[in-house]
């Protein structure tokens, strides 16, 4: 039997490191979404400033998966996480001066957006690099609740500090808290040796190589490509229900009502963190977002924030299930050599929804309200209710692909191989 020494205790090191980056980082986001819509009015800006700050690292996610497996990935992480602050920074000197126009956010989301596309091929490699297949499943909940926080903390957290201050005190917490990562990953660089190639093969070999690591898989490549209709969906939902919430109350309620909605992610990150999924990825893959799109379709619904709050908890939960299957799934189809290149292409290909939803959602929203001659924020809510039925739909197809069932039976072949 293949034998892997564990090294869960740094995996916790560098997931804290995470943890705190993604507050500083959720900090940001609600404060720059409440500060661009309560000075404009319009879901299209909000929506802006978002696909700005998404777009470069959509853009570089597939050549920083190619750096990733050249170079070192804890360096890599230093320098995603370390600059990135610099955009944030120009916000803050541009707000110091006076109000921010929208084209000024806009240019210091990009720029920090740049670095931080460095972050996350790395971050899913090293955690290949750190734990056994054991723990994967486990430290996929840990990694969701990190990536929860700044959802679940940051807005209750950046609500109340606005009440008592301004968005200028929410930039300098998160430019603080680029600190702790860039330590913890530096930690991390000292004790994990580097593996050294047999080979240094050119970048677009190795950008190549990643490419057929993942397109080589029918039921990866279906995965993948159904998981950007997810996106799409989910990205439209990221976009919408700050309008929503905010055409019904001020910003602290905003900030407790997602904080609420997010504790559904605490609840089911808890739980893989502590049983994970040991079975059955597909079948519970496609329940959960068959779940999370219900949970999409009643947010929009409901005009008040007791019902808008336990649809929005219940689409949350769905989410750590659903991106612990899909993490699975792949993870274990990959050889451990081409993940970080196929994470990289794994991120572009799935992330494309991202990008169209935020492109068209807020404008759909705009135009709705628009037309129906209703509030934004009803406008936003009808989108978020078509989404949610499209997101059910797109769960029962996946369910009935043969190919993305056959991907868990192979990794358990794989697994049963090595024993």
């Amino acid at each position: 039997m293949e034998t892997h020494k564990s090294n869960y205790s740094k995996f916790l090191l560098l997931w804290a490191g995470e943890l705190i980056s993604a507050v500083g980082g959720g900090l940001t986001s609600f404060g720059l979404g409440v500060y661009v819509f309560q000075r404009t009015g319009s879901t299209a800006s909000m929506a802006l400033v978002t696909l700005l700050a998404f777009l470069p690292t959509f853009l570089l996610s597939v050549p920083a998966g190619v750096l990733a497996d050249r170079h070192d990935r804890r360096l890599l992480m230093m320098i995603g996480d370390g600059f990135s602050a610099l955009g944030i920074l120009y916000i803050l000197i541009c707000m110091v001066r006076g109000e921010a126009a929208l084209y000024q956010i806009c240019i210091g989301v990009f720029i920090s957006s740049i670095f931080s596309a460095l972050l996350e091929p790395s971050y899913r490699a090293t955690v290949t690099d750190l734990l056994t297949k054991e723990e994967y499943s486990r430290a996929s909940g840990m990694v969701s609740i990190a990536g929860s926080a700044k959802y679940l903390i940051s807005p209750i957290l950046a609500g109340i500090l606005l009440a008592a201050s301004d968005i200028r005190l929410l930039l300098i917490i998160d430019i603080c808290t680029f600190f702790p990562t860039v330590i913890a990953a530096a930690v991390v660089k000292k004790e994990i040796a580097v593996k050294a190639a047999e080979r240094r093969e050119s970048f677009m070999e190795s950008l190549k190589q990643g490419f057929e690591a993942v397109t080589g898989r029918r039921g990866i490549l279906l995965l993948i490509t159904a998981s950007a209709l997810i996106t799409f969906f989910m990205g439209t939902f990221q976009i919408l229900a700050r309008p929503v919430i905010l055409d019904l109350a001020d910003s602290v309620v905003l900030g407790v009502g997602e904080t609420v909605c997010a504790l559904g992610m605490l609840v089911s990150g808890v739980f893989l963190g502590v049983k994970g999924i040991r079975r059955g990825y597909g079948a519970i893959l496609s329940i959960s977002l068959f779940v999370a799109g219900i949970g999409m379709a009643g947010f929009g619904i409901f005009e008040n924030i007791i019902g808008i709050c336990l649809f929005g908890f219940t689409f949350f939960a769905m989410l750590p299930i659903a991106n612990n299957c899909l993490d699975y799934l792949v993870r274990t189809n990959i050889p451990d050599e081409l993940q970080g290149r196929a994470w990289g292409l794994i991120g572009f290909i799935s992330q494309i929804g991202y990008v169209v939803a935020y492109a068209a959602a807020g404008v759909a929203a705009d135009g709705v309200a628009s037309q129906l001659q209703i509030s934004v924020g009803r406008g936003a809510a009808a989108i978020i209710v078509a989404a949610g039925a499209l997101l059910s739909l797109t769960a029962l197809l996946l369910y009935a692909m043969k190919s993305v069932r056959m991907l868990e039976r192979k990794s358990h072949d794989k697994e049963s191989d090595l024993e």
